[in-house]
């Protein structure tokens, strides 16, 4: 595939500085159709629902009390609070495009869920046709509790998936 045929490139950030070198390498290295045609770069975060970012459940009050409590107040206060760091990620993502200087059509999306299962959502929605995401080399412990959302992403995209690894993680004997 030459990169002057790309029409929808989705690059994932998620905030953390393997993304956003994902994002530079694909400005750098990929040449969309040109302008006029509606060639364009998506910069796509996925939001965890408050539920997962809290971590908790306040689950059922003792001895007999409702067990579908929710308390409004805190998953107000998480969602306020996932509302600040997207915006402050995706103003990042937007300063590195500005940064790169290029006339590009750039436009965000921001969606609530699994990571792995929406950015494959968007790929598929969106026609995308190639996905750029960074790896933070997460060990292979971790990775196998979590999962590894670049690796779920490779296996699942309806299109080729481009993987930016961090410099210093490239020795395969390292374990975080």
């Amino acid at each position: 595939m030459t990169t002057a045929n790309l029409r929808c490139v989705i690059v994932a950030v998620d905030g953390s500085e393997e993304s956003m070198e994902a994002l530079r390498w694909a400005l750098q290295n990929l040449k969309l159709t040109e302008p006029s045609a509606a060639g364009s770069f998506i910069i796509l975060h996925v939001q965890s629902p408050p539920t997962i970012a809290a971590g908790l459940n306040p689950g059922a009050i003792p001895f007999g009390g409702p067990s579908d409590l929710e308390v409004p107040a805190f998953t107000a206060a998480i969602e306020a609070h996932q509302r600040r760091i997207t915006e402050a990620i995706m103003q990042h993502a937007l300063d590195i495009c500005s940064d790169n200087n290029k006339n590009l059509n750039v436009k965000t999306q921001v969606v609530v869920g699994d990571p792995k299962e929406k950015i494959c959502e968007v790929v598929e929605n969106c026609h995308a046709d190639l996905l750029v995401m960074g790896s933070r080399a997460i060990g292979p412990i971790k990775r196998m509790f979590l999962g590894s959302v670049s690796n779920y992403c490779t296996n699942h995209a309806t299109c080729p998936v481009v993987i930016i690894k961090d410099k210093g993680t490239s020795s395969p004997h390292k374990l975080n």
